[in-house]
């Protein structure tokens, strides 16, 4: 099965508790839509094993740029003095900070700000229409736009094409009422297979309600789980 999923924020014992859930195994594979880092205790922790795992595909979010932006201007200071850079960067994430070491930061600083298969985009904010009302490609797209742009989230915003747009970094909560995954049907649509939605709106805010959950392309269902203390 394919899952795709976004905004964990440090949620690393959560994020867990869902992969069981779902039974995720070797043979599936999940997409991360970025903003894994920040809000949550274990970020670090996170990145650890989600960069580490050959069936987990990630994006940056603009959480993750903005660690990457910060590190560049560390370096930029000290382009020699890779212990003292390193002690600097722990200190990003007060949680959990020791845990993190270069191949994290080498591994984060290679990811896309896209991804883009056969039948949908992943993008951390979304993606501007052209005048018909068309997906810009990614490639031709600001980074900023596709990091931070909140028009994409918009009820109103309904792109045509045949391909879906996963999304998140705004929760849904303050677009729709709930925590819960938003999945937009193209009208007349049966809502079985991908090609029958326009965009997933995916952030849960787990930051806010506790909440956390993934989408399976395969089956367009979504699945939750809930911190014990929300």
């Amino acid at each position: 099965m394919r899952y795709v999923i976004s905004d964990i924020h440090g949620e690393y014992a959560l994020f867990m508790r869902l992969l069981e859930k779902i039974k995720f195994s070797d043979g599936d594979v999940i997409y991360v839509c970025g903003d894994m880092v920040d809000k949550g205790t274990e970020s670090v922790r996170l990145l650890k094993t989600l960069l580490h795992m050959p069936n987990a595909h990630c994006i940056l979010g603009n959480h993750e740029y903005g660690f990457l932006a910060y590190y560049w201007a560390v370096m930029k200071n000290s382009p020699s003095d890779f212990g003292g850079v390193l002690a600097d960067l722990k200190r990003w994430f007060p949680f959990d900070g020791d845990l993190l070491d270069w191949d994290i930061v080498d591994r984060l600083e290679r990811l896309p700000l896209y991804m883009e298969e056969e039948q949908f985009i992943c993008v951390h904010a979304g993606l501007p229409l052209d005048d018909d009302d068309r997906i810009v490609p990614p490639a031709l797209v600001r980074d900023m736009v596709m990091l931070e742009d909140r028009t994409f989230m918009r009820p109103e915003v309904v792109p045509k094409g045949s391909k879906c747009i996963f999304f998140g970094h705004t929760p849904t909560r303050n677009v729709y009422e709930g925590d819960g995954i938003v999945a937009c049907r193209r009208e007349g649509r049966a809502g079985g297979s991908i090609s029958d939605y326009y965009k997933v709106h995916l952030d849960t805010g787990v930051w806010l309600g506790g909440v956390l959950g993934c989408f399976c392309i395969d089956t367009c269902r979504a699945h939750y789980v809930k911190k014990f203390n929300y």
